[in-house]
C-alpha cells in the first residue's frame, strides 16, 4: 500500500494530501531512507513523519485497505520527540 494511503488509513493524518505533502518536502523516511507519497509500505516498516515542531516514529503492524475504530491497531508508536526537546540533547 502506497505510504500516503496508508497514513490516511491508519489515522495518523486527517488527509491524504498532507501525507502527499509531507513526501513532496523530504518529510517522510521509511527504513532510513526518505520517502514519496507513492513509496510502498510493508509490515514491519519504521516510518518517520518529521511535522513541524516534533517527529513521529511509528512501526507497521497491519497493512489493511479498512480499519474500524474496534480493530486491533494497525500501528505502533515506537518515538515521539518534540524538537526542543531534540535540540537541548
Amino acid at each position: 500500500m502506497r505510504i500516503d494511503k496508508y497514513l490516511k488509513t491508519a489515522r495518523i493524518l486527517k488527509r491524504r494530501q498532507v501525507a502527499k505533502e509531507l513526501g513532496d518536502n523530504g518529510r517522510l523516511v521509511v527504513n532510513g531512507r526518505i520517502a514519496k507519497a507513492s513509496t510502498e509500505v510493508n509490515v514491519d516498516d519504521i516510518i518517520e513523519i518529521h511535522f513541524g515542531h516534533r517527529v513521529l516514529k511509528v512501526k507497521v503492524l497491519d497493512v489493511r485497505s479498512v480499519v474500524r475504530k474496534i480493530d486491533d491497531p494497525v500501528y505502533e508508536v515506537i518515538e515521539e520527540i518534540r524538537i526542543s526537546q531534540k535540540e537541548n540533547e
